[in-house]
This record gives structure tokens, sequence and C-alpha cells, in this order.
């Protein structure tokens, strides 16, 4: 039987993401919708409007027509919604490309999703003009010879294209996700699917007008996207944009922009509560970390919450789900760790049991399967990848094992391809990777399916040490021996400088494998 929200449904309304997030911007006049976060220039609400206005007429100029699809190639900076908004009022579908993105990596993008046109920032042409053959043109949004310039175009004096679009069926944007099955794909997410998903998890975010929102995390990753640069700017607040994390740039940026809300992924919470130099700013105006992208452990929440002395919550999602469908709610005092808080309004849930494909009951856990208006369309141009994602009754399996407790609070235990099966037990590698980080010696840790002598699986840590300590891989494994039950242990450890992550903050299990 399925889970529903315990909030009420809410109306979806049938508009374009761009009308959504920009409705209301020209009336907030002077109010600064974005800050750079280095250098403290500002991007009002009424120049983002006319910016948005300017650039669709200006792309219209280039030959951008409905249906078209612009690749944006960029980390965060003031122009970027600009771009992402102009391109979608011209009609244009987005396709979001990673800054860490080889050249490789951009060909594949490039050729799957049919983008025409490439914008990108004059330190990527290295890679971006490698596919200049696939491309009608590539734009820059600072300057480079050779190239034409966003504000090259933004300057016309032709009028703004008057685009229709059905909500309902029409691709805003294509980010790119390995989901749960193999390579990256293009995830299908139509207009009402952005709308839905801003619309929704306002609810339970609540921005308004008086936020100063930390905008680090990538917004060429759906939750950058969706959680910070459309709900926030929706919703009035003021987003402080960095283009890339770097732990001191960032603390300084908290502090001189006096950022009220920071939305992070756990690696960063874990600077938080851990890294000594967080104690030499001055984060008082902050109110609320929130964490997503990855499981983030409830101890080391509120390790976090307690340094800090501000509140310390989490949502999950995936780009399949626009992303968001859990989250905990904005203002809610209660205090219950590692919990991802409540289904968001207007969708479905079921705890489904991986072995039988039983529903599963209230403190069960199983792989969880989602239903509402923010599941995607499909994976572009691969059906048999969509019909083993999203069943034939709406039902996404997100691939992630979880349950849900009789508060309705939700708990995400791990990822039904990455728990490690010891002699038929199933190990969560979050569950060890979560313990780990509780060593006062240990700065990071992940945990990955390694093979003994006998080929079978076992749970392998990779460590990361904080300065000055000394650890064995024996003083390692009896840690997480005396807190777990005996199938559980750590049966070997590699001792690495740094735990790879994507630019979202998720460990990157492959590259760690491939050290065993």
């Amino acid at each position: 039987m399925p889970f529903r929200s315990p909030m009420a449904d809410v109306e979806i309304p049938a508009v374009s993401v761009t009308e959504l997030v920009l409705g209301g911007a020209a009336a907030r006049g002077d109010h600064p919708a974005l800050v750079d976060g280095r250098t403290g220039q500002t991007m009002t609400y009424a120049q983002l409007a006319h910016g948005v206005e300017r650039l669709a007429a200006g792309l219209a100029g280039a030959g951008v027509r409905p249906g078209h699809v612009v690749a944006l190639f960029s980390p965060n900076t003031l122009l970027y919604p600009v771009v992402f908004h102009a391109a979608i009022a011209a009609g244009a579908t987005v396709t979001t490309v990673n800054a860490l993105s080889t050249v490789k990596d951009l060909q594949n993008q490039i050729t799957d999703s049919g983008a025409t046109i490439l914008v990108t920032i004059s330190a990527f042409l290295d890679r971006a003009a490698a596919v200049a053959g696939q491309l009608q043109e590539i734009l820059v949004c600072d300057a480079a010879e050779g190239y034409r310039s966003v504000t090259e175009l933004m300057a016309t004096a032709d009028p703004a294209p008057a685009v229709t679009v059905d909500p309902a069926t029409t691709l805003a944007v294509l980010p790119y996700s390995s989901g749960t099955t193999g390579v990256a794909k293009g995830v299908m997410l139509t207009h009402a699917n952005l709308v839905s998903n801003v619309v929704q998890s306002q609810q339970v975010v609540k921005y308004d007008p008086a936020d100063r929102v930390m905008a680090v995390l990538p917004f060429f990753h759906i939750y950058g996207l969706t959680v910070l640069m459309n709900m926030a700017l929706s919703a009035g607040a003021t987003l402080v944009v960095l283009p890339r994390f770097d732990l001191a740039e960032f603390l300084g940026a908290l502090q001189d922009q006096r950022v009220t809300r920071a939305f992070v992924a756990p690696p960063i919470v874990l600077a938080l509560a851990k890294h000594p130099v967080v104690a030499d700013y001055d984060l008082s105006a902050l109110e609320v970390v929130f964490s997503g992208a990855a499981p983030l452990d409830g101890d080391l929440a509120q390790a976090c919450a307690t340094r800090l002395g501000c509140v310390v919550k989490q949502g999950y999602g995936m780009t399949e789900l626009s992303p968001v469908s859990h989250a905990q709610v904005h203002g809610d005092p209660r205090v219950k760790p590692g919990t991802v808080g409540p289904l968001i309004p207007n969708t479905l849930a079921r705890v489904v049991d991986v072995a039988t494909g039983d529903d599963l009951e209230v403190g069960r856990p199983g792989e969880i399967w989602i239903k509402g208006p923010q599941v995607m369309r499909g994976y572009l141009g691969r059906q048999s990848d969509t019909d083993a994602t999203v069943d034939a009754d709406g039902w996404l399996h997100t691939g992630d094992v979880g349950l849900v407790d009789a508060e309705g609070d939700w708990f995400i235990v791990d990822r039904v391809k990455e728990l490690i099966k010891y002699k038929g037990y199933q190990v969560p590698p979050a569950e060890l990777e979560a313990m780990l980080l509780g060593h006062p010696g240990i700065a990071d840790a992940a945990v990955v399916a390694g093979h003994d002598a006998d080929g079978e699986e076992i749970p392998h840590a990779f460590v990361a040490l904080a300065p000055g300590t000394e650890l064995s891989a024996q003083d390692v494994q009896d840690f997480v021996a005396e807190r777990v039950a005996p199938y559980k242990r750590v049966r070997a450890v590699t001792f690495v400088p740094a735990i790879p992550k994507s630019a979202s903050g998720k460990i990157l299990r492959k590259d760690l494998r491939a050290l065993l």
C-alpha cells in the first residue's frame, strides 16, 4: 500500500519554468537576486529580468528556435541563470554540462542531446573548442577572441520571441545522470516537472525574500538547478554564488555576505563539523545548513549543528525526480537524526522487498519507489532504460534502500547496487562510512565491495586520515568491530590522501574500486 505525503496537495500552475521563476522578477526591482561571493558584484532582480529578455531575443537572432537544444557548460556565475532562462524563453531545451567533463564526455553529451549551440566560459574553451565541429556556434559568457559573447547578443534591439510551450510535454532541461542503470543518460524533464518540484519543495524549504542563500553547489546539477537557482529566485531570495568549493573562500562568503541558509553536500557538512579553520569565521548569521545529494549521518549532522549553533537538515531526491521527493521541513522543531524527512506534497511512495517485489510496512527497509508530477518523462532515446526505471504504472524505482517510521519520516539506508553481500548478509556501506567518520582521527572515509582470497565480497574501507594522525589498518578494523554486528565488520583497509567525490558531493566508488 502506498505511503502518502502528510502535507496537503498543492496546485501546480500550467506555466513554463521561466514564467514561474521570473514572473515577478521585474517588480522586485533593486532587490539583489545574485551576488558574486568572491567580488560582491550584484545583479538585481530587475537586471535579471531584463537580461533574460534581451538574451532571449539575441539567441532567437542567432537561430535558436523551439525544439532546439542549447548546451550550458559553465561553473556557477551571475550569468548562469540568465543564459538558462533566456534559452528557455527562446523555446529551447537546455542540456546542463558538468564543469568537470572531459572532451570525450562533452562530445558524447553534445551528440546524444543534439545540441546546436554551446554556451561556456573562456577558461573552458580548451575543451569546448574540440566539439566546435558538432555545433552551429560556441558562445562565451565572458570574452574570448574569435567567439561572440552573450553580452553581445544581449545588445540586440530585436523584440523578445513570443514562444508558447505545453508545460506537460515540452522539455525544459536535459541533465545527464547514470541513474540506476549504467552510463550517463539524458534525463527528460518537462516544464511541468520543474514547475511541480519548485512548488512542491517550497512547501518544505520555505524560502522568503529576506534569505541570503549560499550557492556553491553547481547549477549544472539538478540539486543546484532546482533547489537553489530556481526555487530561491522564484521566492525572491538572494543567491550568493561561488564557482567551486574552496573551504576558506566558502567560509569567507558565509561571513561577509551574512548568509542565512547554506545548501551543501555531506563533505561540506563534514568540513564544517571538523575542520579547525571554521572557528576563525563569524558564521552567526547562518540559521540553516541543508544537506542533499548523498546520505548524511545523524551524528555528523548533530556535530555540525552543535558547533555552528544552527539547524542542520537534509532531504532526498534524484535527477529523475527533478529532483526532490523528501525533505525535512523548515521550521519544524523536531530533531530526529538521520531522517530525510517526510514525502513532499503531491508525492506517493512505496517500500518494496528487493527479492520478492512485495510491499513492506512501516519500519522495514526495501527499495523506495516514487510516484508524482516530478517523475521524469524518461531517458532520451533509451526506452529500455526508461522501462527499467519507471514501470507501466508510473512508479519510479529509485534503486535506493530505505524505510519509513510511524511518524512518516523516511531514512535512506543505501543504494541497492552498492549493498555489499558478505556471506549472504547485506552490509550497507553508508552505515560503515558514518561509523568511520565518528573516529576523531579519520577525516573522510568510503566503503566499497572488495573481495577476499576466495573471491567473496567483503567490506573494504578507504580512509583519509586527519593531519597528524597515525592509525594502522588493524586500528581502523578494531574501531568498527567494537560498534557493529560481526558480519558488518570492515575486512580490509586502504589509506588514501583523499576520498574522490563528484562535484555534487557523491563518493566516486568506481574510482576506488579501480584501486583494488
